[in-house]
Order: structure tokens, then sequence, then C-alpha cells
């Protein structure tokens, strides 16, 4: 293994950083319980409680939505980054079937609320048109000012 206990653990500070990632990181726990939500673990950038390492006390800012449409876009962000989290869980414990059903739930909340985005304000990417009807250039740009905020 890649931190075994040999030539390569010099210092004390060595061990103890073998010793904190193998009992946080290279533990497989498919407890839920040490899972965020979906909003907090955006906000904090980690889906998983013991792997959150706060950088020198700062916390994170709760993002506020001004309207319907940052409401659904930031759904669509919270469950774009938890379904990266868990792929990167589960290419390393492909075998843990919670957090894999898990998974399977965000998948089809954020289908669901990519299709809701799409069917009241237009398509997330150019990909995502049905071909009918050319709607990408009809969406405000980043860069346009509505309801007060700029996307950018």
């Amino acid at each position: 293994m890649l931190f075994e206990n040999n030539n390569y653990l010099n210092s004390n500070e060595d061990l103890e950083l073998y010793n904190f990632l193998t009992n946080n990181y290279f533990n497989n726990s498919s407890d839920l319980s040490n899972l965020y939500d979906v909003k907090e673990g955006f906000l904090r950038g980690n889906m998983f409680k013991n792997e959150y390492l706060p950088y020198k006390n700062l916390t994170y800012l709760n993002i506020v939505s001004n309207s319907e449409k940052e409401k659904l876009l930031m759904r669509i962000y919270e469950y774009d980054f938890a379904l990266n989290d868990l792929n990167l869980y589960l290419d390393l414990h492909p075998e843990d079937e919670k957090i894999y059903k898990l998974f399977q739930k965000y998948v089809a909340e954020f289908e669901a609320a990519k299709s809701e985005y799409e069917s009241k304000y237009g398509p997330l990417t150019l990909t995502d048109t049905d071909y009918s009807n050319y709607m990408w250039y009809k969406n405000p740009w980043p860069w346009d000012k509505t309801g007060g905020t700029y996307y950018v």
C-alpha cells in the first residue's frame, strides 16, 4: 500500500498524516448519516462529514437565490456536485450499495430539476435542444443583468 509503515514515514508528522488518512479517508463507511445533504455538501465542497476540513476556521457563505430561475439553477448545481463527489467515492468503493442507491436517487432528482429548468427557461447547453426550435439565442446571456443580479 502507498502509506505503509516503512522508511517513507520519517517523522512524527508523517506518521500523524498516515494515521489520519487511514482512519478518515481509506475506510469503507457506508453510513449515510456521515453525509451532508446536497445543499450543505455543495456549500462546504464535500459530501462526507469526516472528510471536511475547514481552512483556518473559515466558514462558507450561504448562497441566497433571488428568483425561481436561480433557485432551480442552484438545485441543479447542488445535485451535480453531489453526483460528482459520490462518483469519486464509488470509484474507490464500487461495492457500497447504500451509496450507489443514493447516487441513483440523486441522478433522478438531478434529471428532474434539469428537465424542469429547461421546460421553463430553455436549454442549459447547446446539446439540450430538441432541434424543433432553436432557442439557445433566446436565453439571457450570462452578462445580461436580469432581476437585479449578474450571473457572472
